[in-house]
């Protein structure tokens, strides 16, 4: 009999990663949750099945790297990663400071959260992906972008600019991944999902037919995860021999995002150093 799947998800503690966390759980997955909030993280542990909580700074590569090498040491396998911690933007980017002196430095969190962290910990996914034994399962990463990675945010600009980090850097590093260690690589583009990232009264405040279901974005993942077929809401069709997909989830429907067209034949001959013109790879 196989053993249980291993999983990673950081920003586990609450919202999103929480959710599927607990998904995962219910499949019988052994979990491993990463996040700075200890009191959230060790209260889901604690509730949850097969799951152990892990102090973790993503900002931070020795707090990171060690939870990876725990994880690996106690496991002996990880079969997936959610690289899904992040943080709302602080500050206001346009505010007008006193001529008088430079103004202070932006807080750039968002940044470090979002995207070095999602870098970092998917530099570590692929690091131990390989070190598994195991060649009977797929490895699968799943990075969180948003809808505000797709579409300009100037409320937001440092956190829009995160997120459309993730979704280039997710492109860019899926061929290869597939190519060399068969590592299944996507990112998701959920639009605005009721989660403690705001205030009640943020939430209460927003438009609510413009929210996007919860249990749509963890169908879109734990898909991804199990490599099970499904379409997008114009009947593209995703299965597991696509990699480097994008998914934007809004409201209820689903619709996977290329790449920009390239300007010219060249450019398409010059855009994937591996599958020239695209990073769907069968």
């Amino acid at each position: 009999m196989s053993s249980p799947r291993v999983a990673i998800v950081t920003g586990g503690a609450s919202g999103l990663g929480l959710a599927v966390a607990e998904t995962l759980c219910r499949r019988d997955w052994r979990v491993h949750i990463f996040d700075i909030n200890e009191a959230g993280g060790s209260a889901a542990a604690a509730r949850l099945t097969r799951c152990v909580f892990h102090e973790v700074d993503v900002t931070a590569w020795h707090s990171l790297s060690s939870a990876f090498d725990a994880v690996f040491a106690a496991e002996s396998q990880l079969d997936f990663v959610f690289a899904n911690a992040g943080v709302m933007e602080r500050g206001n980017f346009f505010e007008r400071r006193d001529f008088s002196s430079p103004p202070p430095e932006p807080d750039e969190l968002s940044i470090d959260a979002n995207l070095k962290g999602v870098v970092k910990t998917s530099y570590l996914a692929q690091h131990y992906f390989r070190a598994n034994t195991h060649d009977d399962r797929d490895c699968v990463l799943v990075m969180t972008s948003s809808i505000a990675g797709i579409y300009p945010q100037a409320i937001t600009p440092l956190y829009a600019a995160s997120k459309a980090g993730i979704l280039n850097f997710m492109r860019s590093v899926a061929p290869i991944f597939h190519e060399q260690d068969k590592i299944r690589t996507y990112a998701i583009c959920p639009g605005s999902v009721r989660t403690n990232l705001l205030a009640k009264e943020l939430w209460d405040a927003y438009p609510q037919q413009y929210l996007t279901s919860m249990e749509k974005v963890l169908s879109i993942v734990e898909s991804l995860a199990e490599g099970a077929r499904f379409e997008d809401s114009k009947g593209k069709r995703f299965d597991k021999s696509v990699v480097g997909l994008a998914i934007e989830i809004f409201v209820d429907g689903v619709y996977f995002r290329e790449p920009p067209d390239p300007c010219n034949e060249d450019m398409s001959n010059m855009a994937s150093p591996i599958h020239p013109g695209s990073v769907m790879v069968a």
